[in-house]
C-alpha cells in the first residue's frame, strides 16, 4: 500500500490509501475455442537459460489425451505445440513465450465458426439451444445475452486445458532444474477407490508407462475402475473421480502466511478448482482431519541431529502449513464431477421455444480422470513455479539458482 496527497475539504493535501494488488512474476493466459482454428497460450516471466524440449511438451500433451473412457475427439486431435516466441536454440530467452496448438477438427467447422461474417453464414451455424445441466451453457447464455449457447460452450470446453498443459510443461521444466517433480495418479473412479497411500516411486513408474488406462498405481483397483467406466458407457452415463497431484522435493518456505492471497494452499486450491468439472479440492488428508481430534492429525516435529534437519512423524498436512510449504511433499486432490454431456440426455428447456426438451449432445467423454490428473499437474506446477520465483527471483536460471543456494545455506544453518 502507498499513499499520495489529495486535496481535503479545507484545501490541504490528505493522504489517500491505494491498495497494490499482489502480482506474480510468472503469468499465463490461454485463448481459443474448442472447434476454432487453434489454442493459444502465452507465458511471461520465466528466467532466461532454461533448457526446453519440444518433445517433452508434446509428451505432456499426449498424456492429457490418454485414458480409458475418452471420446471421439481424441481420435481426431494429435496435439503438437508450436513455440513461436520466447525460446531460441532450445533455451528460454527471458521474453514472453507464445505457444500455438492447432485444432485438426477446425476443417469441419470453418463454415460454422468463421471470423468474418458473410452471406449465407447464418445457415451454416451449428446452434445449441438446449443447454446441458451442469455445463456453462445456460449461465453463459444469460450472462452474454446469447440465444445460442454455441459461443459459450466453445470456450468453456475442457479442450482449453491443452493450452494449460503446454504452459505447465514449461513450469515443470523450470522446477526440474531445482530437483522438484510434479506428478499425479487417480485414486477414485465413481465408487471404486484406492484404499492405500501410493508411494512416490509407484507414481513415477506410472508416469513412465506407454499405455495409460485409468492412471491408478494398483492394477487390481484399476481393473475395478475400468468396470465402473464400462457400466457408465453401457448406460449412456458419465462417471467422476478423484485425482491426486504430488509435488516432490519442494523446499520449505514457498508461499506466505501474511496475506490471504499469498497463502500457497489457497492458490493451489483455486488453480485446481478452476479446471473444468472439478468441484472440490483437498490439501493433504483434509477430509480425514475434519472427522478427527487434533491430537490425531497434526504432523509431529522431530530433529535429526546427525543430518541437522527437522523431520515429521507424518504428512497429513500435505506439505503445507500456514500457507507455506514445510519441506515435505505437497499433496493436492481434485474432486471431479461426472462431465455434463450425456449420451442419454437429461431434461432441459429449449432457449428458442422455452418448451421442455432434452439437453443437447456434443461429442464427449465418459471418464476424464486420468487426463484431469495431468491438467492438475500443470496447474500445480504453474502455481509452484510462481511461488518459487516470488521467493528467489532471477532474470536468468543461474541467478535463480544462486539465490536458492544462498537460502538453502540459511535453512541448513537454522
Amino acid at each position: 500500500m502507498f499513499s499520495k496527497s489529495a486535496p481535503s475539504a479545507a484545501g490541504t493535501p490528505a493522504p489517500v490509501a491505494v491498495t497494490m494488488e499482489r502480482s506474480s512474476m510468472l503469468r499465463f493466459e490461454t485463448a481459443g475455442e474448442s472447434h476454432g482454428e487453434c489454442l493459444v497460450a502465452t507465458l511471461t516471466g520465466l528466467p532466461a537459460g532454461i533448457p526446453i524440449s519440444i518433445q517433452f511438451v508434446n509428451h505432456e500433451l499426449w498424456r492429457r489425451q490418454q485414458g480409458y473412457g475418452r471420446g471421439g475427439r481424441m481420435k481426431i486431435e494429435t496435439d503438437q505445440a508450436e513455440i513461436v516466441s520466447g525460446v531460441r536454440h532450445s533455451h528460454t530467452i527471458g521474453s514472453p513465450i507464445a505457444i500455438i496448438i492447432r485444432n485438426k477438427d477446425w476443417k469441419n467447422w470453418t463454415g460454422a465458426l468463421p471470423v468474418e461474417d458473410s452471406d449465407g453464414a447464418e445457415d451454416r451455424k451449428k446452434p445449441v439451444t438446449r443447454p446441458r445441466p451442469g455445463h456453462a451453457d445456460l449461465a453463459g447464455a444469460i450472462k452474454y445475452n446469447f440465444q445460442d449457447a454455441r459461443y459459450i460452450l466453445e470456450r468453456a470446453s475442457a479442450r482449453e486445458t491443452s493450452a494449460r498443459v503446454a504452459v505447465g510443461a514449461f513450469a515443470k521444466t523450470f522446477l526440474r532444474q531445482f530437483g522438484i517433480e510434479v506428478l499425479s495418479h487417480v485414486i477414485a473412479i465413481g465408487p471404486v477407490r484406492l484404499q492405500r497411500q501410493a508411494a512416490w516411486d509407484e507414481i513415477v513408474a506410472l508416469s513412465q508407462k506407454e499405455e495409460v488406462v485409468l492412471g491408478c498405481v494398483d492394477p487390481e483397483t484399476e481393473t475395478s475402475m475400468k468396470e465402473a467406466v464400462d457400466h457408465a458407457y453401457r448406460t449412456g452415463d458419465t462417471i467422476g473421480g478423484i485425482f491426486e497431484v504430488v509435488a516432490h522435493n519442494v523446499p520449505p518456505g514457498l508461499g506466505s502466511h501474511i496475506t490471504w492471497d499469498s497463502r500457497l494452499d489457497g492458490r493451489l486450491a483455486q488453480a485446481v478448482v478452476s479446471m473444468q468439472a472439478v468441484k472440490g479440492v483437498e490439501i493433504g488428508s483434509a477430509e480425514e482431519q475434519a472427522a478427527s481430534y487434533g491430537s490425531q492429525v497434526q504432523d509431529t516435529i522431530h530433529y535429526d541431529k546427525e543430518k541437522r534437519r527437522f523431520t515429521r512423524g507424518a504428512n497429513k498436512a500435505g506439505g503445507l502449513e500456514g500457507g507455506m510449504t514445510n519441506g515435505q511433499d505437497v499433496y493436492v486432490r481434485g474432486f471431479l464431477k461426472p462431465i455434463s454431456t450425456l449420451r442419454r440426455p437429461l431434461e432441459s428447456v429449449d432457449l428458442a421455444t422455452r418448451e421442455p426438451s432434452l439437453a443437447a449432445y456434443e461429442r464427449s467423454d465418459v471418464c476424464v480422470a486420468p487426463a484431469a490428473g495431468v491438467i492438475g499437474e500443470a496447474m500445480a506446477a504453474i502455481v509452484l513455479a510462481q511461488a518459487f520465483l516470488e521467493k528467489f527471483g532471477g532474470d536468468s536460471l543461474a541467478e535463480t539458482r544462486r539465490n536458492l543456494e544462498g537460502y538453502l545455506v540459511q535453512v541448513r544453518e537454522f
